[in-house]
C-alpha cells in the first residue's frame, strides 16, 4: 500500500473540498459572514426551486447550530467519505449496478456510468432528465445527477453512509467534479487500484491522513493552553492501529475465547499472533478447566464483541474474519455468517461521526467480501456514533413516550445522560432500559403520520440504538482507546472523569482501561494497546491494584515507536489482553519488545518468540507501587523487599524553585554584574545533560529583595525553600537517556527541572550508588519515561555492604574531584582560573 500517496491525496483533498464547498455555499448566499434570510427565494439573481429553498433553509438552521466553519468540515468530510467509499466499491466491483461510477474498467479518470446512463439499471433515475442532458451536451450536469442518484440508490443498503436525496449536503456537492485535477480525478490518478482492492484498510489510513492537519493546529493549540474541544477530540486521539497490534488483540481474545472451548489445531495454526497459554501449576489448571467449560458451551451467534472506540473500524473488520472462520468451524456458510457476525457478533462506538459513518462502511464491505449478494440482505450493524440529546425538544420527546410513564422513565432517563455525550463518548455510564419497549414504540411511530415522525427516526432512534449498545455487557471488548492527558482536556470531561474515574483520571486511555473492565462480562477478555505508563507511574498506582484483581494473559510491551507514524520515544506503549477474574497463581506471558526501534522490528521480534517472561502478577506488589515488572526475577525484587528506602539517607527528596518565566528571572552567570553574585543573584542549579558527580552550574537566579519579587510572582512555586543553602544531591529530572546525580554546593539553589536530595552531610556511598548500574536498573523499572520523580527516587532500596563502604567513598570522591577539575577548566564555569593546557 503506497500510504505516501495516500497521504498526500487526503491532506490535499481536505483543503480543496473545504475551499470547494464553501464556494457551493457563496452561490446561495451564504458565507462566513451572514446568509440574509433563510426564507429567500433568489440568491445572487437567481431564482431556487423549491428543492434548493428547502436545502438552503436547512443549511443555514445547521450553520446557526453549530457555526459556519463547523459546517464546511463536516460537508466536506461527508463528501470525502461519499467519494472514498464509491471508490472502494467500484474497484470492488460491490456496486449493485456493477457499473463503475469514477473510472472506466481500464482504472483511468473516465466514469463508465456516463456511457452507460442510457443503460444503467439505477434506482430513481429520471429518463427524461438523463436524455434532456446529454442532448444539450451537459455532461458535468449529466454526471452530477448520474452521481447523486447512485449515491441516493445507496441509501437504502447503506443508510449511514448515503442520505437520501434532498439533504443540504447534496446542495453543496463541489463544482466541476469532472475535473481531471479535481479531488475524484486526483483520487482515481494518485492511488494506485491495486491498494483499493480488497484492503478495506486504505479507509482507515485515508480517515487518519484527512485529519492530519487538523490533528496538528489542535495540538498547537494546546501549546498555547486552549483545551481540546469535543468537536476537536476525534482529530487530537484517533490513531491508526498497527495490523500486527489488531490481529494481536483479537487473535488472544476474541480468538482464545472460542479456542479454548472448542479446541482446533488448524484454526489455531491459521492465527500466527495467538500465543499459547504459559505452563500453568495444577491447582490453576483445574480452575481453568471450569472457565473453559463455559465457554464450550457459548454457540457462534451468542458472542458479543465491542470495540467502544472503533475509529474507522479497522479491529472489527479483522474481528470479522475470525468470526467467518469459526462459524465456518461450526458448519455455518459463509453468507449465512457474514449476516450472522453483522447482526449478533459485532458492535461498535465512536464519538465521531465520519469515524462511525467508515466503520459502519468496513463491516458493511467485509460482509460484500463473504457474500457478493450481502447488500440485498438487509441486515445493519450495531455500529454507532454516539449521539447528543441536547437538540431535542419537548414537543418531539411528549409525542414519542404518548403518556407512558414506563418509557417516560426510562427515555428521560436516555435523555438527561446522554446531554453533553459528545464530550464524554463511551466512557458515559448508561443506566439499564426496558429497549423492547423503546424499540416498539419507534416501529409504532415508524407507522404514524405525524409532524413529529421524522425527528423521532433521527433524533430519539439514534439515541436508543446507542443508549441499548453502551449499557450492556460483552464477551470480547477491544479497543485503541484515545490518548489525552488531563491537561488538555476540556472542563466538563475533567471534571467528569475526577468523580467517576478517580484512579484513572490522568489520561483518558487509562479511564477508558477502567471502563472497558466495567463493559466486560466475567471470564471474559479485554485486548487494549494503551501508553504504557499506567505500569509504572506513582498516579495509576491505585489502577493497577485494581487491575491486580483480574488476570493478564498476556502483553507484548512495544515501548516507542510501535506506530510508524510517530516518531521518538514520548508516545511508548503496550499491548495486552486481560481475563476478567482472578486465579491465584496464574501466570502470565509478557513479551518485552521495547529494543528494536521499527514497528517492523517489533513484530520480528514477537514472531520470532524472542524475550519472553511467565510471571505470576502477584509477585509486582512486593515493589514499592506495584510496578508491573514482568522482566525482573525474583532476586531483583528481594532487593525491594530487604533494602531501606533511600529516604533515610537524607533529610528530604525535594522539587526545588519553578519561576514561571524563566527568561525574566535566570540568566547565564557571566551575563550579569558580578558584584551583585551572592546578593541580588543566586547561584542556581538547573538540570542540564547528562552528567555525574559535579557540574551543569552555570545559571543564577534574580534574588532581589531576598526573593520576594520572585516570590510574589503569581506564576512562581518556591518549592522546599527552606531546604535552600543545603548540601545536596541534584539530578536532571528530563532525560531521553541514562540518569545521572551531582554534587551541588551549600550555595547553590535548585530547580524544578532539577530535583535534590537534601543531605546534612556529604553521603559518598549514596552517591556512589545513585550513579551506579545498580541504581540505574531499579530506576529502568520505577520510571521507564523521560521524567524522573521524586517519587521514583523515594523507593530506591539501598542495601549498604559494610564491607565495601570505604571503597565506594574513595572512587566517589576520587570521581567528584575529577569532575570538578574537568568542569572547572571550561569557561562556563564560575570557577574557571586558567585553561589546563596554560
Amino acid at each position: 500500500m503506497n500510504k505516501s500517496a495516500i497521504q498526500k491525496f487526503a491532506v490535499w483533498a481536505r483543503r480543496e473540498l473545504i475551499e470547494q464547498v464553501s464556494q457551493r455555499a457563496y452561490q446561495y448566499g451564504v458565507t462566513v459572514q451572514g446568509y440574509g434570510s433563510p426564507e429567500d427565494s433568489v440568491v445572487n439573481g437567481r431564482v431556487l426551486s423549491d428543492d434548493e429553498k428547502k436545502q438552503r433553509k436547512e443549511l443555514i438552521r445547521q450553520i446557526q447550530s453549530k457555526g459556519y466553519d463547523q459546517v464546511m468540515e463536516e460537508v466536506a468530510y461527508t463528501w470525502f467519505n461519499r467519494f472514498i467509499a464509491l471508490r472502494f466499491m467500484e474497484v470492488n466491483n460491490y456496486l449493485p449496478t456493477h457499473i463503475r461510477v469514477f473510472s472506466d474498467v481500464s482504472g483511468n479518470f473516465r466514469p463508465e456510468i456516463i456511457s452507460a446512463a442510457l443503460s444503467i439499471d439505477l434506482p430513481g433515475l429520471d429518463w427524461d432528465k438523463v436524455v434532456r442532458y446529454i442532448d444539450g451536451n451537459q455532461e458535468d450536469d449529466l454526471y452530477r445527477y448520474l452521481l447523486l442518484t447512485q449515491c441516493n440508490a445507496l441509501n437504502e443498503p447503506l443508510p449511514l453512509m448515503f442520505e437520501k436525496m434532498g439533504s443540504y449536503t447534496e446542495l453543496l456537492l463541489p463544482n466541476n467534479i469532472l475535473r481531471e485535477d479535481g479531488v475524484i480525478g486526483r483520487m482515481v490518478s494518485d492511488i494506485p487500484e491495486e491498494d483499493w482492492t480488497d484492503q478495506v484498510q486504505i479507509i482507515g489510513w485515508l480517515y487518519q491522513y484527512y485529519n492530519a492537519e487538523l490533528k496538528d493546529e489542535t495540538f498547537a493549540l494546546l501549546k498555547k493552553n486552549v483545551k481540546i474541544t469535543k468537536e476537536r477530540i476525534p482529530s487530537a486521539t484517533q490513531l491508526f492501529t498497527p495490523e500486527w497490534i489488531v490481529r494481536y488483540m483479537v487473535e488472544n481474545s476474541l480468538g482464545r475465547l472460542w479456542i479454548e472451548g472448542h479446541p482446533d489445531e488448524e484454526l489455531r495454526s491459521e492465527w500466527k499472533y495467538y500465543l499459547d497459554e504459559a505452563e500453568q501449576e495444577p491447582q490453576v489448571q483445574a480452575q481453568l478447566a471450569k472457565i473453559r467449560a463455559e465457554y464450550a458451551a457459548l454457540k457462534t451467534q451468542d458472542i458479543r464483541l465491542i470495540d467502544p472506540c472503533m475509529g474507522s473500524g479497522h479491529i472489527l473488520s479483522y474481528a470479522f474474519d475470525v468470526m467467518i472462520r469459526i462459524y465456518e468451524k461450526s458448519g455455518v456458510s459463509r453468507r449465512d455468517a457474514a449476516k450472522s457476525i453483522v447482526e449478533n457478533n459485532l458492535y461498535g462506538l465512536d464519538i465521531d461521526e465520519r469515524a462511525s459513518q467508515l466503520a459502519y462502511f468496513a463491516v458493511m464491505m467485509k460482509g460484500c467480501q463473504y457474500d457478493r449478494r450481502f447488500l440485498q440482505r438487509g441486515a445493519q450493524p450495531k455500529v454507532y456514533a454516539i449521539p447528543e440529546s441536547n437538540e431535542l425538544d419537548n414537543e418531539t420527546i411528549a409525542y414519542f413516550i404518548n403518556n407512558d410513564p414506563k418509557i417516560q422513565k426510562d427515555f428521560g432517563t436516555i435523555v438527561r445522560e446522554f446531554r453533553d455525550a459528545k464530550e464524554y463518548g463511551s466512557i458515559l455510564n448508561i443506566s439499564p432500559a426496558d429497549f423492547d419497549l423503546l424499540n416498539a414504540r419507534v416501529e409504532e411511530v415508524r407507522d404514524d403520520i405525524s409532524l413529529y415522525r421524522q425527528n423521532v427516526l433521527e433524533q430519539i432512534l439514534p439515541l436508543i440504538q446507542a443508549a441499548e449498545v453502551m449499557s450492556a455487557k460483552y464477551d470480547v471488548v477491544v479497543t485503541n482507546p484515545p490518548y489525552m492527558g488531563a491537561s488538555g482536556m476540556g472542563a466538563k470531561l475533567s471534571e467528569f472523569v475526577k468523580k467517576n474515574y478517580p484512579d484513572s483520571k490522568s489520561d483518558l486511555f487509562a479511564v477508558f482501561m477502567e471502563k472497558c473492565h466495567q463493559i466486560t462480562d466475567k471470564d471474559r477478555f479485554q485486548a487494549m494497546i494503551t501508553q504504557h505508563a499506567w505500569m509504572f507511574l506513582s498516579s495509576y498506582e491505585k489502577l493497577r491494584q485494581k487491575l491486580l484483581l483480574i488476570d493478564t494473559v498476556n502483553m507484548i510491551h512495544l515501548g516507542a515507536r510501535a506506530f510508524e507514524e510517530i516518531a521518538g520515544e514520548v508516545v511508548q506503549t503496550t499491548s495486552f489482553v486481560m481475563r476478567n477474574d482472578r486465579i491465584a497463581g496464574y501466570k502470565g506471558t509478557y513479551c518485552r519488545l521495547i529494543e528494536p526501534t521499527t514497528q517492523q522490528g517489533k513484530e520480528d521480534m514477537f514472531l520470532a518468540g524472542e524475550n519472553r517472561s511467565y510471571k505470576d502478577q502477584s509477585t509486582f506488589s512486593k515493589i514499592p507501587g506495584s510496578p508491573v515488572a514482568y522482566w525482573v526475577g525474583e532476586n531483583y525484587i528481594n532487593n525491594f523487599v530487604c533494602g531501606e528506602p533511600i529516604i533515610q539517607f537524607s533529610i528530604a527528596i525535594s522539587k526545588g524553585i519553578f519561576t514561571g518565566d524563566n527568561l525574566r528571572f535566570l540568566r547565564k552567570w557571566y551575563e550579569i554584574n558580578k558584584k551583585k553574585l551572592g546578593t541580588e543573584w543566586r547561584k542556581y542549579s538547573k538540570g542540564g545533560e547528562y552528567r555525574k558527580w559535579y557540574g551543569n552550574l552555570e545559571y543564577v537566579i534574580n534574588w532581589k529583595n531576598d526573593g520576594n519579587i520572585l516570590r510574589n510572582y503569581e506564576k512562581s512555586g518556591m518549592g522546599a525553600e527552606k531546604y535552600f543553602g543545603h548540601l545536596t544531591y541534584v539530578w536532571s529530572k528530563i532525560t531521553s537517556g541514562k540518569n545521572s546525580f551531582r554534587l551541588n554546593p551549600a550555595n547553590v539553589f535548585f530547580d524544578d527541572a532539577s530535583p535534590a536530595i537534601v543531605i546534612k552531610e556529604k553521603k559518598d556511598y549514596l552517591l556512589g550508588f545513585l550513579n551506579s548500574c545498580v541504581s540505574f536498573s531499579f530506576l529502568e523499572l520505577l520510571s521507564p519515561t523521560i521524567n524522573l520523580q521524586i517519587g521514583d527516587i523515594k523507593k530506591l532500596p539501598i542495601l549498604v555492604s559494610m564491607a565495601k563502604v570505604s571503597k565506594v567513598k574513595e572512587l566517589v570522591n576520587e570521581s567528584i574531584l575529577k569532575s570538578v577539575h574537568d568542569w572547572d577548566s571550561y569557561e562556563t564555569s564560575w570557577d574557571f582560573k586558567k585553561h589546563p593546557m596554560v
